[in-house]
């Protein structure tokens, strides 16, 4: 009896990811990265979103591509405010609860993911680039591989 079997290869997106500390709202934040930096990002025409019907965790997406260099840039916010209000004795009480995509990364405020096979040299003058943008506290590269939800930047 002949035995056949198929080799499954996995091939992980490479990528490179940046994070961003800032105060900015993500248009803001956009708009100050594609004057300092070059480049054109927009706003994706639907976010990033997970969860079920009543726990919907959504992030806001921009993208940009480099034709020339073949890359392709996302600009991810990494938490997702939602509003919950209850009613308690006549009182409309509301709270906000506070859900992140990388949940080990809580004081990043946004990611910067270039796919693509990116020199470091490239990633880490676009990191000192970013960090001369005076709304921008700091900016750093971040290992994929030490991320434990990784997976919820693969989309």
């Amino acid at each position: 009896m002949q035995i056949h079997s198929l080799g499954l290869n996995i091939c992980e997106e490479e990528y490179s990811l940046i994070g961003i500390h800032t105060t900015l709202e993500d248009y803001k934040l956009a708009y100050v990265l594609n004057k300092n930096l070059g480049t054109r990002f927009y706003k994706s025409k639907e976010d990033l979103s997970f969860g079920k019907m009543k726990q919907q965790a959504s992030f806001s997406i921009f993208n940009y591509s480099n034709k020339k260099y073949d890359f392709e840039w996302f600009l991810i916010a990494n938490s997702s405010k939602r509003e919950n209000q209850a009613v308690s004795n006549e009182l409309l009480l509301s709270s906000e609860t506070k859900t992140y995509l990388i949940p080990e990364k809580k004081k990043v405020d946004f990611f910067v993911k270039i796919t693509g096979n990116v020199k470091y040299s490239f990633v880490v003058e676009t990191i000192q680039k970013i960090k001369t943008i005076n709304q921008v506290i700091t900016s750093y590269s971040i290992d994929k591989n030490t991320l434990k939800s990784k997976d919820f930047l693969i989309f």
